[in-house]
């Protein structure tokens, strides 16, 4: 009779256990229900937050600002593919449509400056970095950009040139 309910008692057991592990999944944190992901309970950064005044915008703006962003990548990305002659109409296209940022402005005329200057129109590239400089005061070419044998002499003449001109004033 002692080994019965040795047997009976391992039964018993092991109907726990499987009791508590099926349990064990129900007090999960997240929910486990169709349509009420973890990713949906993340607040975005367009919502308001309570406390805070929306401010109005104006979306025709924000439509011109962001075509002419979008262009201006669109411009980077042809460059860096070597296409040149899309870059250049890209980058203009960039300005024509209108950056808000004077740092854009300046990559724009930056990155035309480039393709002129690669071309071999010197006059037209040391304008398109007059323009650079213009839009921006303090552009200068990146560490890397400003070793190139053909836009770099051109961009430290313009530049010194600029600067003197400022001393004689």
């Amino acid at each position: 009779m002692k080994a019965v309910n040795i047997f009976m008692s391992s039964d018993a057991c092991l109907v726990a256990v499987a009791f508590v592990l099926t349990c064990s999944g129900c007090a999960s944190p997240t929910s486990k229900e169709p349509g009420n992901s973890p990713k949906q309970e993340i607040r975005s950064n367009h919502e308001p937050q309570p406390g805070r005044v929306k401010e109005a915008r104006d979306p025709l703006k924000e439509r011109i600002a962001s075509k002419g962003e979008h262009e201006l990548q669109k411009g980077i990305k042809s460059y860096e593919e070597g296409a040149y002659k899309s870059a250049a109409k890209q980058f203009q296209a960039a300005l024509d449509l209108g950056l808000d940022a004077r740092g854009d402005q300046a990559k724009a005329h930056k990155y035309l400056a480039f393709i002129t200057c690669a071309s071999g129109r010197e006059k037209a590239c040391r304008e398109e970095f007059r323009k650079a400089l213009d839009a921006d005061p303090t552009f200068e070419l990146e560490p890397a950009e400003a070793g190139h044998p053909i836009w770099a002499p051109i961009f430290r003449r313009l530049n010194a040139d600029a600067a003197s001109k400022e001393n004689r004033k």
